[in-house]
Formats: C-alpha cells, sequence, structure tokens
C-alpha cells in the first residue's frame, strides 16, 4: 500500500464520520480493533461514535494534519462544536468550544486495527 492509497481510504473514512454515516462504518474499521490499547471491537468502536454523535449533534472532524506511513496514519483533528451537556467529564451544556485531537491509526487488511487517540482536554478547560 502507498502512502497515497492509505491517505484515501483514511479521508473516506473522515468523510463517512462526518456525514454520520454509521451504516458504512464497516468498510473502514477493522473487526477486531483496539482503542488506547483496549479491544473494543467493531461494535464497541460503533457504540463509541454513536455515543458522541449523540452527545455532540454537531460532530465534524476537521482534519489540520495528516501524514501516512504505511501502515500508519497520524492525524490532527479540530472540533469546534457544542456538546450537549457533559464531556470527557466537563460539564460544556451547549457552549461552543474548540479543540484538537491528536490520533494515530495502524491499518491492518486495508482497515482500521488499532488507534491511539489523546484528546487536548486542557483546551476545553481553559474555555469553561
Amino acid at each position: 500500500m502507498t502512502p497515497k492509497n492509505l491517505s484515501d481510504i483514511y479521508l473516506s473514512y473522515i468523510t463517512c464520520l462526518n456525514m454520520h454515516d454509521l451504516p458504512n462504518l464497516k468498510k473502514f474499521v477493522h473487526e477486531d480493533v483496539l482503542y488506547n490499547g483496549q479491544m473494543l471491537g467493531f461494535s464497541g468502536y460503533r457504540g463509541m461514535l454513536e455515543r458522541n454523535f449523540h452527545e455532540i449533534p454537531d460532530l465534524y472532524f476537521d482534519i489540520q494534519l495528516l501524514i501516512s506511513d504505511p501502515p500508519f496514519i497520524a492525524s490532527r483533528i479540530k472540533f469546534d462544536c457544542r456538546p450537549k451537556a457533559t464531556f470527557l467529564g466537563l460539564l460544556i451544556d451547549g457552549k461552543k468550544v474548540v479543540f484538537t485531537e491528536n490520533v494515530f491509526y495502524e491499518f491492518r487488511q486495508d482497515k482500521i486495527g488499532q488507534v491511539w487517540s489523546v484528546i487536548d482536554k486542557a483546551a476545553l478547560e481553559a474555555q469553561l
């Protein structure tokens, strides 16, 4: 797989998320996906995203930086949104917040097999 091919797959995955198109998520996420070292499996990963979309109806993944080095993707994603109540243990209650996530993916068989995610919680706390 070339860096361009992997980037294209990842960009299609982000488009799927931005459309809240969870029925097509299976095209991009491996059945045995790990998230921050924890085995979620596909159903757990999908459930996490469903909760995110429920808690943050205007959730949009805005890629700020993308590096492809197969089988890995590194991405910095910006969020500008209004979580409904609490997010990451913080009471946001509809207030507009801006924060970033630094996330790394390992692909297996052209699907996301492992995710390492770090959200800038300090940026959220500073806005509250």
